[in-house]
Order: structure tokens, then sequence, then C-alpha cells
């Protein structure tokens, strides 16, 4: 047993092992000072809820408090690891400004009530709306961080008993394009890879995702392939330095917005030079002359040039993709939140589908999430999408969704694609959307031109309720605001990126008369006495695990497939993942062995977009172009971003997290170690920029777009020059000396622009320039253990000192194999 700072070291200690090994099992454990494990009543089994990694956790419960966490040992995922969010984060839980009971809007002051009048005046509007304007009127925008029982019954609530079709969540911001690339690529949502994969690649590409603060523990897996023997190789693919980029073997820094023309200049090489595997091609795949006519005039010389990445650097990285005996790739915000998001997501895909990487041990792609829940909401239907991966296109499956329900077909809105979020606050702004349900997530911090947002929030026209666990920037705006109950007061469960399914059982109860989500979608459900076509309440089931029941009925038979679970099954040793079915009741390791696609046109989740212009593809031209279902390679051509840098604005301005924080921090902002971390927004610069502008670190500036302006200290970093980066997670109320209120959050600066295909708002392709204000009383307080590490002396070392002591064990290896192989593969 050994101790550490986990803020100061964020990843640990290390635990080697070799390539096809087993990943060694380190347990780490944070308790209230004072406390040793001898002192804990009982351990209560979950999984983080502060990212997307899924790391199984026990909650520690004393005196019917939580009083710390302790990772799972014999879990898949983590191996027993656990991230500072994880080992932190669960203290908000307990901050002394929770939501206690319901708050109605009188005389424009948000005032306590008792929840039959919040209820009530909800379901009044709702009704009234309903009466007068029809079920377009009401919308639902959710988060990444509920349960798969919650999201599934907001969906039936949504699409069923309304017929609304303005349902969305959150995930839309982050990782909507993970989900559109799968489904363009495959026919399907869902990750055809395993994190069992990392220990058996040679290479490992990391295109746009920042691994080593985004899912700190996925880092820690590849950080002991890279310490064991035959370590594999990295490609990095990110404009900052970020802790990945510095153990690469090759890091691209393109220029924002620029990330599909390197994708076709790798793809141009690895075709060039016959890295390819034709019999894979010619057998599982339908489009690859497309593609190879598309990026024949997309050498490494030209790309150069768009990119800002030297012609030799895009052929190293090529080289070492066209090399590699066992691929594996991820994806995140990098790509997704910037310039032709899903056409370039899309290209990874096609690298693996052109050298036959699917299916096996050290071959998969994994389009990242976000958040820990967010392959929920899509599962689920919350995030607009129908329940267990329909096509809203196919008569058939909403066919079958209404017979699953005893709901008449019309109840179900499929006469146009699903509404997406950025698109249903333009509706609230037109004013023809007059309800909206806010539950779990603070668009007033999250979304981008955050003036407009506001303004659309507020309108008095727009009825707004606020389902959350703290007052947040967007509770002040809203009508009603529902206190809810959160990760380990409530019950249900939650799936992380490789499909890997866990159970969170509640520990303790919520404060005052907080309710879980589940609770209050239902007890809205009751009072408005939805009905199914025999008269029978709906949705019909009442707690956790028999919407978790109703769910696996929903699931059966669809990519998705969970009838193989149990509450039962999932308590205790290690998640599951989907597909998991009587006959794989172990769960699916990998999908699409042997290139069994699910993208025949009768089982597709979707019949396809163009990747350009985002015009969907008609069921008839879909089943000409892929009648044997196949994996579909799509080729794109590169077209610049709507904004860029110019003489007003010469800088490129991209914006994304940290290590210590998550989204708008409204749980991390409470927790004392994080914050500590993390304290201020700040403003990275370039060495370069920063000697034109006269820039020392810690001077304060002012960074404007042509929507606003954000004021914080300057940053020095190796980031690429002319590019400055914003943390996000910075809300307006924030204060710091000589700030006013609203310039800290970075969405003051962002477009309101979006993908084509997948409709997620481009964060990472806005133009900016930024003012020298004057010199302040010290350096940044950016952490220096991450990406905005300073490249000049004088800022302190990120600590977290005694108060952030973690215990770590590693304990004697008592099995043998590869532990994280039990699944089946499809």
């Amino acid at each position: 047993m050994g101790e550490r700072d986990a803020i100061a070291d964020p990843w640990g200690r290390r635990t080697p092992y070799g390539r096809g090994g087993s990943w060694p099992r380190r347990v780490d454990c944070r308790l209230n000072d004072g406390l040793t494990e001898a002192d804990v009543d009982r351990w209560v089994q979950s999984a983080s809820i502060l990212h997307s990694n899924g790391d199984a956790l026990d909650i520690a419960v004393r005196d019917n408090g939580i009083v710390g966490v302790r990772g799972r040992a014999d879990d898949r995922v983590n191996r027993g690891r656990l991230g500072p969010k994880d080992l932190f984060g669960w203290q908000a839980n307990a901050s002394a400004d929770r939501l206690t009971r319901p708050l109605v809007r009188i005389d424009d002051r948000l005032v306590e009530t008792d929840w039959d009048t919040a209820m009530d005046r909800v379901v009044a509007r709702s009704r009234s709306l309903l009466d007068e304007h029809g079920p377009s009127a009401i919308g639902f925008y959710t988060s990444g961080q509920l349960f798969l029982e919650e999201y599934y019954t907001l969906g039936a609530i949504a699409h069923g008993a309304i017929g609304t079709n303005h349902v969305d969540g959150n995930t839309r911001l982050c990782t909507a394009t993970a989900a559109e690339a799968l489904k363009e690529s495959f026919g399907c949502d869902g990750q055809p890879g395993s994190y069992t994969d990392i220990d058996h690649a040679d290479v490992v590409a990391l295109f746009g995702h920042n691994v080593a603060e985004t899912q700190t523990v996925l880092w820690e897996r590849i950080l002991d392939r890279l310490a064991g023997e035959h370590p594999p190789k990295l490609l990095c693919v990110d404009p900052r330095p970020t802790v990945v980029a510095r153990h690469a073997d090759v890091h691209l820094a393109p220029l924002p917005g620029t990330n599909l023309a390197v994708m076709n200049a790798l793809l141009h090489e690895v075709i060039r030079n016959d890295w390819t595997d034709r019999r894979y091609i010619d057998e599982h795949t339908v489009g690859f002359d497309d593609l190879r006519a598309l990026v024949e005039n997309h050498s490494p010389e030209r790309v150069a040039a768009q990119c800002g990445i030297e012609a030799d650097e895009l052929r190293r990285a090529a080289r070492l993709l066209g090399n590699a005996t066992a691929l594996v790739s991820t994806v995140l915000q990098g790509f997704y939140q910037a310039n032709q998001a899903t056409a370039a997501a899309v290209q990874v895909n096609n690298l693996h589908l052109i050298r036959g990487m699917l299916g096996r041990p050290g071959c998969g792609v994994l389009q990242m999430n976000g958040q820990p829940t967010a392959q929920n909401t899509r599962e689920c239907g919350a995030d607009g999408d129908l329940a267990g991966f329909r096509n809203w296109a196919n008569d058939e499956h909403v066919g079958e969704l209404a017979a699953l329900w005893n709901l008449d077909v019309e109840r179900i809105p499929h006469f146009a694609p699903p509404t997406h979020a950025m698109q249903m606050f333009r509706y609230a702004e037109q004013g023809t959307l007059r309800m909206l349900w806010v539950s779990a997530t603070n668009p007033a911090v999250s979304l981008p031109e955050l003036h407009r947002i506001r303004d659309i929030l507020g309108q008095s026209r727009l009825f707004l309720v606020v389902q959350d666990i703290f007052r947040t920037e967007t509770a002040e705006f809203a009508d009603v605001v529902l206190p809810a109950a959160t990760w380990g007061e409530k019950q249900g469960t939650f799936t992380n990126v490789d499909r890997t399914v866990h159970l969170s059982d509640k520990a303790v109860d919520p404060p005052g008369q907080a309710r879980p989500d589940l609770d209050i979608f239902l007890d809205y459900a009751r009072r408005m006495d939805f009905r199914d076509r025999d008269g029978a309440p709906f949705p019909p089931w009442h707690d956790a695990e028999s919407a978790f029941e109703a769910w696996k009925r929903c699931s059966a038979g669809r990519p998705c497939d969970y009838t193989g679970m149990t509450y039962d099954r999932l308590r205790g040793g290690s998640g599951i993942q989907w597909p998991c079915t009587a006959d794989h009741p172990d769960g699916t390791e990998r999908l699409y062995v042997d290139g069994d696609f699910a993208s025949a046109p009768d089982r597709c989740e979707t019949y396809g977009k163009d990747l350009v212009t985002g015009a969907p593809m008609e069921p008839d031209e879909y089943r000409a172009l892929n009648p044997a279902g196949k994996a579909m390679i799509k080729a794109a051509e590169y077209v610049a971003p709507h904004e860029q840098p110019s003489v007003e604005f010469p800088l490129a301005l991209i914006t994304g997290r940290t290590l210590y924080h998550l989204h708008t921090r409204t749980k991390t902002g409470r927790v004392r170690q994080l914050t500590a971390a993390a304290p201020e927004v700040w403003v990275e610069v370039s060495q370069a920029d920063a000697h034109v502008l006269r820039l020392v670190e810690g001077d304060r500036v002012r960074v404007t777009s042509p929507r606003g302006s954000l004021t914080a200290k300057a940053r020095i970093t190796d980031i690429r020059p002319g590019v400055v980066f914003v943390p996000f997670h910075y809300g307006y109320w924030d204060s710091g000396p000589g700030d006013e209120g609203h310039e800290r959050a970075a969405n003051e600066l962002t477009v309101t622009d979006w993908d084509p295909a997948s409709k997620q708002p481009i964060f990472k392709t806005a133009a900016a320039r930024l003012t020298r204000l004057g010199s302040s009383d010290g350096p940044s307080a950016a952490p220096t253990t991450t990406a905005s590490a300073p490249v000049t002396p004088g800022a302190l070392p990120t600590v977290g000192g005694p108060d952030a002591t973690v215990r770590e064990t590693v304990p004697a290896e008592t099995s043998s194999g590869r532990d994280g192989e039990r699944g089946q593969h499809q």
C-alpha cells in the first residue's frame, strides 16, 4: 500500500504489462480524513458519474452519509483505478447549497414551495399548450449524466405520451458526432472496439482526443502498456501540447478546422502505398472507389498548406498507421466540435475499414463519449432518436415501438428527423416552442453565443422547467425548479464508451425533498394521466428495476440488446458489455467480427446523410447502395470553416476541458481539491504570439470574437502559433479580480454554427483577437500538470497536498489469463 497526491499525480504509479497480457490491478481509495476502510459501515456498488470512462467503484457509507470511494479491482474497465474527479467529486453531494425544495417564480422571484404546487404549474402549462398548440409546443433538453432507466422513461413520455419531436440532450454538444459517424459507416450506433484492445495494439492513434485529461484511467492503461514489453507506438492529432502529445511518437498539430484535410492526406498515403486489405474491402465494404478517387489529389504537399503541418510529418503519421499490425483509434472533441466534424470522424472509420482492422484483438475504433451516460441517451431515445437504435424513417421500426408501448403509431412522431438542440432553441427564440424542460444540464453556460441563449431563456413566453441538484445559472431563468437526487442517492444503470453496463445502487437518501429524476418523470406522467390505447397508465413501470426490465424488452433483437442482463447479474464482479443475450450471457467484447454489420436496409438505424451538406439519403437510394448490409466507406471533400482568422480577428479560438473539472463545474466547482487545482479561467497563448503581443506569463488579457469578450490571465504554452485556447467550464457568475461577471465564460465568444450531419455545435473554429490589459500579480492559476503546463518559469506547481492524499494498493494477482476478455464476439 502506498499514498499519493492525486492532484499533483493524477495518473498514479505504473503497473507495466506487455502486449497481449492482462492489465494488473491497482485499487485507489479516498476516505474522509482520519477514516480507514475498517471504519466504513457498508460499501455500495456504483461507477463514476463525472466522465465517460465508466470506472467502477464502491461508495463508502458511514452514519448514513457518503465518506469516500474505492475502485473495484475486478472490473474490466478500470481494474480498481480512479481518477481525480472520481476520488473527490462525491463531496459535491453534501454541499450546503443543494436544492432541497421545489421553487416557483412569483413576482419575478424564485420562492420555495411544495411538490404539489410546483407540479400543478407544470401540468397546467403542459395541458394548455397541448390543447392550444399541440405537441410541438413542448420540448425536453436533458443531460448525459442521468441513468438509463430515466432516459428511457423520458423518451417514452416525450415521444409516446406527448408525441413531440423536440427531444435532445447536451450530448449534442459533446458526442453527437460519435453517434453519427458510427451510423454513417456501420449503419448503427455502438462502438466496434473494446478497452481491452489497448492490451493488444501495436499502434494507438488519438484523433482530437486528450485522453490523459478526459479519461484519466484509460490513459493509465496506455501508460502501463508504454512501460511494459513491446509497447505500442502513439500518434496524437491535437493543436495543443497535451500530455498525450508529449508521449507520442508522432504529434500532428493542425490548424483548427482542417481535420478532414489531414485525414484525407493520411488516407491518400495509406492507399498510395498499398497499405490496404483488399480482400476485406471487397468482401465487407462499399464505396472504396469513391474514397480512392477523392483522396488521390490530397497529397501531403497539397494538404500541408491547408493544415499547417509539414508534408513529411503527414507521411510519418501515415507510415505509422499503414504499417500497424493491430491499430486502435480513438476520437473525441478535437474532431467532434470542429469544422466538418462527422466527415472527419468517418475518415477514422475508413482507415480501419480499408486496413481490415476491426473485430479482432487490438483492432478497434472508439468514437468516444464525453459524459458518463451519453451512450444511454442515444440507446433510449432521449437524444431524439427512437429507442433501441430504431430508424425513424423505417415504418416497420416505428410500428415495433408502437406495439411495444401499446400506442397508436400516429402518436410517435416520425414525420421528420428528430429536432436537435440548436434547432430547439431557435424554435424557442421564434416562439413556436413554448415550454422547455431542462434536466441535469446548464445551457446558460454550455451553449454557444451565450448572450443569445440568455435572451431565449429569459423570454416571458417560454415556460422553463429546470430539474437539477443545484441552483445553476439556467435555474435562475426558470419558472419552476425541481430538486433532484443524484448519483449515490438513487438506483439505476449506465453504459460507458465501450458498451460496458454498470449498476449504481442507492447508498444514502437525498437531502430534503429532493427526488430521483425517474420519480419526477413518472410523477409527471401520472399527473398528466397519460394512457396507452387500452386505457392503462403509460409508462407502465413504477421504479428503476421495472423500468430496466421494460428497457430490456425494447432492446430485444436490436444491436444494443440487454436481455441477458439483470440487476442481480450486474451486482458484484465486473460490468457487462452489450449486446448481452441468452447466446452471449457474458456480453460481447467486440462488434462486427467477420464483417457482420448492423447495416442491412431493414435493420439499420439510419439511411445516412451526405457528409458535406447533411442531406438525408432516401430509403430506396440506401437499398441500392448497400443491399447486402456492408460497412460504408464515405468520402468527403474538405471545405474551409465558415469563420476564419482575419485582419481584425487574426487568431483561431478553440475551447475545451481540463482534467479537474466537468462541464460547467456544477459539481466539481463545489469540491475543494478540484477547485484549488483549476480555480479560474485562463487563456493559453503560444510563445510566438506572446512575443508579438509582448505578453508574459500571467498578464491580464482580453479575448474578443465577433460575438463577445472574456478577460483572464495568460498562460504561455507550447500550443501551436495562431491558436488560443480557453476552458469552457467557467460560468458567467464566477468572479475574479477586475472581472465583470459574464466576462468569464468561454461561450461568450463561440459561434452559432453546427456540423451539417451530426448537428453538433462547432466550438473549435472561431476567430478572435487578443489584447493585453496589463501586468498581473503573478502567473496564471492554470494547472501545470496538463496541456496547460507553462513554458516559462514562475508558475507554482499544481499540488493538492495532504487534503488530496489517496491510498493505492497493488494486490497480488490471483487470476490468470486476460481478465478483460470474458465476453463473446459478435
